[in-house]
């Protein structure tokens, strides 16, 4: 029953880090797969420049770790110049995590774009639509069903990396368990931690099974 109590009694803290997760993680994959659309598109271009650009974006997002991301655009940023100082620890999270996103979601978007027939850009030259044309109302909508489960997948991944931000004391779940354990010398606080955890993946992954049920090519 103590053990009951105790767990009860830090719920609140732990849903009110629950918060912070969950609006990181949103808000961090929807400007991703926005500034993710641009890199693909500049991927597929036909100026070589661009090309380069992007590409050595994803490469170096993709190739080195988001904890040292993270402590770059909180850390370091100030060092080159202090008018890149970010003192608010969810706006640095947020940065980082999405241009992070960004190139995982640009490879997502550039494969599902790719993966239309090119007689659908072909059908859209006949009627005259120009390049941006052809992508805003003919590719990119149906390149919108394949994108469903990747996204879906990048989602629960970052989800579970926001972890990471409680390392730059930002009060996610992780930051607000440590606080706890810290504060009251007991580890069952990462029980109901734990649970709540599998609670917000189990909501999210069951989500985007049923828009991947619906609207996904891939059934």
């Amino acid at each position: 029953m103590n053990a009951l109590k105790k767990i009860l009694g830090w719920m609140p803290q732990l849903l009110a880090g629950a918060r912070i997760t969950i609006l990181l993680t949103l808000c961090a994959v929807c400007a991703g797969i926005l500034l993710g659309i641009f890199i693909a598109l500049g991927k597929m271009s036909k100026h070589k420049w661009v090309r380069s650009i992007c590409s050595a974006y994803t490469f170096f997002f993709r190739g080195t770790p988001l904890l040292m991301q993270l402590y770059f655009v909180y850390y370091g940023l100030p060092e080159i110049n202090r008018a890149l100082t970010i003192n608010n620890q969810f706006l640095a999270a947020f940065i980082a995590y999405s241009l992070n996103s960004a190139a995982y979601c640009s490879e997502i978007i550039r494969a599902a774009i790719q993966s239309i027939d090119k007689g659908q850009s072909e059908a859209a030259e006949v009627l005259g639509m120009n390049y941006f044309q052809t992508m805003r109302l003919v590719i990119l909508p149906q390149s919108i069903k394949r994108l469903v489960p990747p996204i879906g997948n990048e989602f629960i991944m970052l989800l579970k990396d926001a972890s990471l931000v409680s390392l730059i004391a930002l009060a996610d779940i992780t930051k607000v368990t440590r606080s706890i354990q810290s504060s009251t010398t007991s580890s069952l606080v990462y029980i109901p931690a734990m649970i709540l955890y599998l609670v917000i993946t189990a909501v999210f992954t069951l989500f985007f099974r049923r828009l991947e049920k619906r609207h996904s090519v891939y059934e």
